[in-house]
């Protein structure tokens, strides 16, 4: 191997956290991957203030449903910040919003959790988008797993949002829904 070849082939990239890679990230996309970050952390915290809202309620199978929520949301956040200091980023976190406590209605809250998913869902559509446009195929790759999981979640949230509509919030129906949630 010539002189220059091997010089070439020593060149290497570092990261802003100091880390080699080998291919950056483009900065719209690690801005919006830092957004949907931020997303993420704020579903953690909201999907646990509606753990205890149903807990102080005695909804227990509510209850469990939103803390599982609450943590598999963390657990996003934590693939995402992984993710970034794979690609030898350094992982910006934002503020969060205080979450709300008060709830109207069951289905208010259920109704604003389906759409917090769809906004997570349209976000994780827009990273996939701005990863196919910069040509990141490690990004898109990353992607596809959290992108199905997100589909099925948002599809469940659709689908307990049609039970609380259909209950009424005739308490009767609602203690069903509660002990379908307890099983889940």
């Amino acid at each position: 191997m010539s002189k220059s070849a091997l010089n070439q082939k020593s060149k290497i990239h570092f990261g802003p956290s100091g880390r080699a890679v080998s291919h950056e990230i483009e900065n719209d996309l690690l801005d919006n991957i830092h957004q949907h970050l931020t997303m993420e952390r704020n579903a953690n915290v909201q999907y646990f203030s509606m753990s205890l809202w149903f807990q102080e309620r005695d909804l227990n199978g509510f209850s469990s449903f939103f803390l599982k929520e609450s943590k598999d949301e963390l657990e996003h956040a934590y693939k995402f910040t992984d993710y970034l200091i794979a690609r030898g980023q350094n992982v910006d976190l934002h503020e969060l919003a205080k979450p709300i406590q008060e709830w109207d209605s069951i289905q208010d809250l259920i109704a604003y959790s389906f759409n917090m998913e769809a906004d997570l869902t349209i976000s994780l559509q827009q990273l996939y988008a701005i990863s196919e446009r910069t040509s990141d195929i490690r990004t898109n790759v990353f992607l596809d797993p959290i992108v199905e999981s997100q589909i099925k979640s948002e599809d469940e949230f659709a689908h307990i949002l049609g039970k609380v509509r259909f209950s009424g919030e005739n308490p009767s129906a609602i203690l069903i829904v509660d002990e379908y949630l307890s099983r889940k």
